[in-house]
């Protein structure tokens, strides 16, 4: 399964706060990358070209340039986990992204009550938010993308 990547920050010491669509946080160090693959030595020295770190289209990966990127796999698998109040917490859209089902099936899910309010899913704003645990407690794991 892919972890698909919402959302990547650069931060001091070239370390990355990657944020993951299932709801995880994960602190990523680029310096022994570059020790392993050269051509990553030139995020060491090049401060405004580490900070044009993006996510990469669909969320598979991140960018700098044509010649420098990351697979999700990657900075899942070395990243250190970064423990948050908003951990396994998601958006309906990226939910039914990960589970392959219409956001129609989510929300007559929880006007069923099938969800609860305040424990499973919670609303801020006009945005829902849903549990990684409840989707897994419901759906099962995740459909591979």
């Amino acid at each position: 399964m892919f972890h698909k990547i919402k959302d990547v920050q650069p931060l001091p010491d070239h370390k990355l706060n990657v944020y993951f669509s299932e709801g995880q946080r994960k602190l990523y160090d680029i310096v022994p990358l570059s020790s392993k693959h050269p051509l990553f030595k030139d995020l060491l020295t090049d401060d405004d070209l580490f900070n044009s770190v993006q996510v990469d289209v669909g969320g598979f990966g991140i960018i700098w340039n044509d010649d420098l990127d990351l697979s999700c796999d990657e900075l899942w698998e070395h990243g250190q986990k970064v423990d948050s109040p908003f951990d396994g917490l998601m958006s309906l859209r990226d939910a039914t992204e990960m589970w392959g089902l219409n956001e129609s099936t989510l929300r007559r899910a929880i006007i069923y009550g099938r969800f609860l309010l305040g424990i499973d899913v919670c609303k801020f704003g006009k945005q829902w938010v849903i549990s990684y645990e409840s989707m897994l407690r419901e759906y099962g794991e995740p459909k591979a993308s």
